[in-house]
């Protein structure tokens, strides 16, 4: 017995839209089950956006195959303002996982978790320092585990000194210059004393404001953040100090959020996109960041004469 032709059709219409209906259902489940980091989580309202490895203006990568060099501000500060502006979104959660970095991106990712329109809750998970902690700093709450590293509250500055080399393979410095300080800390000389004292107070200055950027944000008295003498300290020790306001895990954020905005958590991810080969190297550069990280790294790879940082 033949089939009507038109059967064929109603077949594989109804084929489709199980299949659509299965697909649609499967990237749902995926999100769920790996809080959004995958697939497609087409019911959400709050949104969250990592900050993992160096803080950096730019990551500087040549090709889509190279690997990502740490959190790139730009992209963080747009993932932040995406989400304030998505009607769906109702809180962020700002999970952090930085030795620090510089001071300026640092900066503008505080600020644009400042202005979002609603709750926000930072989540340090391994470390949460300097940096970190200065965007921590812009969110109502900070959370930790017992065992992360959370502080380092405090600014470096550094230079090559290559004189000692240069005169022995003898190679002389001159460059010509206007201004008394132009050529301060280049390092194929030796640093003159009101030199060094000069880039100090820039320092200095870089840790005033963040003194003061701390204080404010985490409602805390200036004298209290510099007792903490740029430390880093566990999880229940912040918390005692004032540092962190709740321990807990991952869960409990969530369930801290949940009584923020009154209903159950659907965290979306909000994060750059990226091609396959871009992914693999971000799982690479994760696992060498913990890998390879120890308590907190101290040693960048600026090319600059002085290199000021929140580490």
């Amino acid at each position: 017995m033949e089939r009507d032709p038109r059967s064929n059709g109603t077949d594989l219409l109804a084929a489709a839209a199980v299949g659509a209906t299965a697909a649609v259902a499967g990237t749902r489940v995926v999100a769920r089950l790996t809080r959004g980091r995958f697939g497609d989580a087409a019911e959400y309202n709050v949104a969250k956006v990592s900050v993992s490895g160096p803080i950096t203006r730019d990551t500087g990568r040549p090709s889509p195959l190279s690997r990502p060099g740490g959190a790139t501000a730009d992209d963080i500060v747009e993932q932040i303002e995406a989400a304030d502006d998505d009607e769906n979104v109702e809180a962020l959660l700002v999970e952090l996982n930085t030795p620090g970095g510089e001071v300026l991106p640092s900066d503008d990712i505080r600020r644009a978790a400042a202005a979002f329109d609603g709750p926000t809750v930072a989540y340090a998970t391994d470390l949460c320092a300097s940096g970190g902690y200065w965007i921590a700093s812009g969110c109502d709450e900070l959370w930790a585990r017992d065992a992360s590293l959370v502080g380092s509250i405090g600014v470096v500055g550094s230079r090559p000194n290559a004189a000692g080399l240069a005169d022995k393979l003898g190679i002389s410095y001159e460059q010509f210059t206007a201004g008394e300080y132009k050529d301060a800390g280049v390092p194929l000389r030796e640093i003159e004393d009101d030199e060094r004292e000069y880039l100090q107070g820039i320092i200095d200055g870089y840790y005033e404001q963040f003194v003061e950027t701390v204080s404010e944000g985490r409602d805390m008295d200036p004298e209290d953040v510099r007792e903490t003498e740029a430390r880093v300290y566990l999880g229940s020790d912040a918390a005692d100090i004032g540092l962190v306001d709740e321990l807990g895990t991952e869960d409990d954020v969530e369930s801290r959020v949940e009584s923020l905005i009154g209903s159950e958590p659907e965290i979306r991810e909000f994060e750059p996109e990226r091609g396959i080969a871009e992914r693999l190297g971000l799982g690479a550069e994760r696992v060498a960041f913990a890998a390879g990280n120890g308590v907190a790294s101290v040693f960048t790879d600026g090319g600059g004469d002085v290199d000021v940082e929140l580490r």
